[in-house]
């Protein structure tokens, strides 16, 4: 389910069938983790620059803390 999840995910995004769809906290965490090969530490929706985004809180295998901005709309990384 963990590698199913992004890679529907990628699929839809591909497609562009996510335009009106908007990231869950599910998703936002599976595509943060995936980008970074990270464990998801927290994840909190916030308001930024008038868009709705996720803030992911990561820490790497080397030990690194790593914060990623997933937007809500689209599932890009800022």
């Amino acid at each position: 389910m963990k590698v199913t999840l992004p890679l529907l995910l990628a699929l839809c995004l591909g497609l562009g069938l996510t335009a009106r769809a908007e990231v869950n906290r599910d998703q936002a965490a599976a595509i943060a983790a995936q980008a970074t090969a990270g464990r998801v530490l927290s994840i909190e929706r916030v308001q930024r620059d008038g868009a709705t985004l996720w803030r992911v809180k990561l820490l790497t295998a080397q030990g690194e803390v790593l914060v990623l901005w997933i937007d809500a709309a689209s599932g890009r990384i800022r």
